[in-house]
């Protein structure tokens, strides 16, 4: 049942960005823990808040460290009066990576929480894709049929969210949207974050069967059964059928990028023979006016020259009466 169990992180708060940004030092390598609240449904459990708890730990030895009880409690108890549909339901931090001592501190939980589920948040800024996985302690039963040990289930996890949240995101977005980026460009920089991700998630699976291959981490046949189904699923490069459909498909898309541009370039030089025309346009108009006022100006002075002619010519006559 566990196995098959799908965590919901449908309204997790940013407290948990915010708790490692304020506790922890730019630079360090420290984590921070807290408790998320919400609700188990038994198959789904839905996180919808959480809060930070004092936490210390040696980086030296992971076994050392602190974490305080008292808090928990008091401040469950002030949760609980805010809202009492929500219980506490689990546990975060912010890792990036599972450590030595989550185990002992899920136990220590477990007096909280009959079930906790463990969160792991990575707030690093480069993280391409979810930022969360989610872990429930169990034990391993091995293959000899030796001791059983306890370790940590992943199981699938999805950041969700409520009609009203959404309304709220989209209004949010809708005023910071970039309107110099157009829609290709926004379409683009998805498909590069995805293959980011996607890069991401080969490096983790390359390192992953290295250290099985050198005996550093057992064999674990779930996740080779998986890795043997997605190899399936690959295309046979050899088929000279399904290369030709592929240097065909690549062709016709290269064709259309071609077409862009030359269409882009006689746009371009459209638009710069028309520039000039303008500018050539209102070259003519201006030395057209400047002219116009030049004639202007003469006539004017001319106008007056006569004027002054005349008012003389008056003066010596009234002179000789």
């Amino acid at each position: 049942m566990v196995a098959t169990t799908t965590e919901q992180l449908s309204a997790l708060s940013n407290t948990t960005v915010d708790h490692h940004a304020r506790s922890v030092p730019r630079g360090s390598s420290k984590r921070v823990i807290g408790i998320l609240l919400g609700q188990d449904n038994g198959s789904t459990i839905n996180v919808a808040n959480s809060f930070g708890i004092p936490f210390e730990e040696d980086e030296k030895d992971s076994k050392t460290w602190f974490l305080d009880h008292n808090y928990i409690d008091s401040m469950w108890e002030m949760f609980k009066k805010v809202n009492a549909r929500e219980r506490m339901i689990g546990w975060y931090h912010t890792g990036p990576k599972l450590r030595a001592s989550d185990q002992e501190i899920n136990d220590l939980l477990k007096r909280y929480i009959a079930r906790p589920v463990m969160v792991i948040v990575d707030v690093r800024p480069q993280t391409v894709g979810i930022p969360t996985d989610a872990y429930f302690a169990v034990e391993e039963i091995k293959d000899d049929g030796t001791e059983t040990r306890k370790t940590f289930l992943h199981v699938p996890s999805a950041i969700e969210a409520e009609e009203a949240e959404e309304i709220g995101v989209e209004h949010l977005l809708r005023d910071i949207k970039d309107s110099t980026t157009t829609t290709l460009a926004t379409r683009v920089a998805e498909q590069l974050a995805s293959l980011r991700g996607l890069q991401s998630r080969l490096g983790d699976i390359q390192s992953y069967l290295v250290d099985v291959a050198s005996g550093k981490m057992p064999l674990n046949h779930q996740i080779s059964y998986y890795l043997q189904d997605a190899l399936n699923l690959l295309p046979d490069l050899n088929d000279q059928e399904l290369t030709q459909s592929f240097v065909t498909t690549t062709n016709d898309e290269m064709l259309v990028v071609y077409l862009s541009s030359l269409l882009r370039a006689v746009i371009a030089l459209h638009a710069l023979v028309d520039n000039k025309a303008s500018i050539g346009r209102a070259e003519l108009e201006e030395s057209k006016n400047e002219k116009e006022k030049e004639k202007a100006k003469s006539a004017k002075g001319e106008e007056k020259g006569e004027k002054e002619q005349d008012s003389s010519k008056t003066s010596n006559e009234d002179k000789g009466l």
